[in-house]
């Protein structure tokens, strides 16, 4: 196995494979970024206008939970076949058409009428965004070695970081517009609505479907990078077999289990997303932009912490252990904000907290993406994000009734400190590699 991993490392860092590498990196991943950035802002901007829904619409805090997380059925349903479409079109039409309908979709939030146009225009933009993420996996999956995975990930997932990081003063500057008829809560959704949309133009032109079709690469970087990704892809067969079919390897119990973990994770993601406003709220009078800019800090803190966790893990490798190490930090401090009555205290938790359930997400995804065949990626890694993301719609749906019931949140927190924990467990069982038995092995058809 060292031997192995040592090969690997000499392959990547051979002159010609580390500047294709670093070619690739410095194209895709500040586009990536920036579509995550407004990708994320569209999905989660909601929850900053909350009062300004109810106020002017009616609609309740269970009705928001609800509503909020209906954008997590609609992405669920439509995970898969988007990410079977994008192996059909490949990768630079599908994900241009993507963003173009999530941007149309996301506008479209600044006409909501009521309740059930609010979840109508959710659940739409669910089926609008569904394929992104797993989309941008895959995407690595096909462009980068194994050992370059882990940290690009951390720097795509840091989109969503920063993306948190900048709707809190965006959307909250964005608040106070007001003109030709429309409140700034509808202002905040074209603008940041039509920015997706003006995006895709970028997309288009920048990304390739292929390394084969990369021009920006010489001919000795371009082979490199294609042999790599070839090598990798023949070890892979050499422990599953070449003839499995995608619905073989969907019936192994890995991909329930890395289903699961990432419910976890989505569980305290989502949780804490559409309810840090709530919670900043209760630690004074501030207005929005300054309950934008508290809601900054915690996820000022978790880049910084994912991209350390990552350099970690690559350079201890461990990554199951790494995985829990998060979950772990992630369950205590929800645990201790749930456990105070003091707002101040229980936002410091949560800021401890955010560093556990990021840097546990962008751990999670190199553990599937080693173990998966790269032919049946994009499918299975849509299905893990799809079922796994439906932790978005549980957990919103049940602060929302919660808080309408009881008027707080604190069951849902500890709820999330249990989740938490539970996953630092439960990420010991996952593998990055088929071991001998496993569905679609040659031990397994042969027994």
């Amino acid at each position: 196995m060292n031997q192995t991993a040592s090969e690997a490392s000499a392959k990547i860092y051979s002159p010609e494979l580390a500047r294709a590498i670093g070619k690739v990196k410095w194209r895709v991943l500040p586009l990536f970024v920036i579509m995550f950035i407004a990708n994320y802002i569209d999905r989660v901007n909601i929850g900053f206008v909350r009062p300004h829904l109810s106020a002017d619409l009616g609609i309740g805090a269970a009705a928001f939970g609800f509503g909020a997380g209906l954008f997590f059925v609609g992405y669920a349903l439509f995970e898969v076949p988007s990410n079977m479409m994008l192996q059909r079109f490949g990768a630079k039409a599908w994900l241009t058409r993507i963003m173009a309908t999530w941007g149309i979709a996301a506008t479209a939030m600044a006409f909501v009428q009521g309740e059930m146009s609010f979840y109508a225009l959710r659940f739409l933009l669910g089926v609008a965004e569904a394929g992104f993420f797993p989309g941008v996996v895959y995407y690595f999956t096909r462009w980068l070695p194994r050992a370059e995975r882990g940290k690009a990930m951390a720097v795509f997932l840091s989109g969503s970081a920063a993306a948190s990081i900048l709707s809190g003063p965006v959307s909250g500057g964005l608040l106070q517009v007001e003109g030709m008829g429309l409140h700034g809560w509808q202002w905040m959704f074209i603008i940041e609505g039509l920015f997706s949309v003006l995006l895709c133009g970028a997309v288009w032109f920048i990304l390739d479907s292929d390394p084969k079709d990369a021009k920006w690469l010489s001919d000795v970087e371009r082979n490199a990078l294609v042999g790599e990704i070839a090598s990798e892809q023949k070890e892979r067969e050499s422990q599953q077999l070449s003839h499995a079919s995608a619905w073989t390897l969907l019936r192994d119990s890995q991909i329930a289990l890395f289903c699961l973990i990432y419910f976890l994770i989505s569980l305290t993601i989502y949780g804490t997303t559409f309810w840090l406003p709530t919670i900043i709220k209760k630690m004074g009078h501030y207005t929005e932009f300054q309950v934008g800019l508290f809601n900054s800090i915690p996820w000022i803190i978790s880049i910084v912490a994912m991209y350390v966790f990552a350099a970690l893990a690559q350079r201890f490798k461990f990554q199951q252990g790494w995985a829990a190490a998060a979950f772990a930090v992630a369950g205590v401090g929800m645990f201790a904000s749930a456990s105070t009555a003091n707002p101040v205290y229980g936002f410091v938790a949560i800021c401890f907290a955010a560093i556990g359930f990021k840097a546990a997400s962008s751990l999670f995804w190199p553990i599937p993406q080693s173990y998966l065949d790269v032919r049946i990626a994009a499918a299975v890694i849509a299905l893990i994000n799809s079922l796994g993301n439906l932790g978005g719609f549980v957990a919103p749906a049940a602060f929302g009734m919660l808080e309408q019931r009881t008027g707080s949140i604190q069951g849902g927190l500890y709820g999330l400190a249990i989740a938490s924990l539970l996953g630092a467990v439960v990420v010991f069982f996952a593998r990055n590699r088929p071991k001998k038995g496993a569905p679609g092995t040659p031990a397994t058809v042969a027994g």
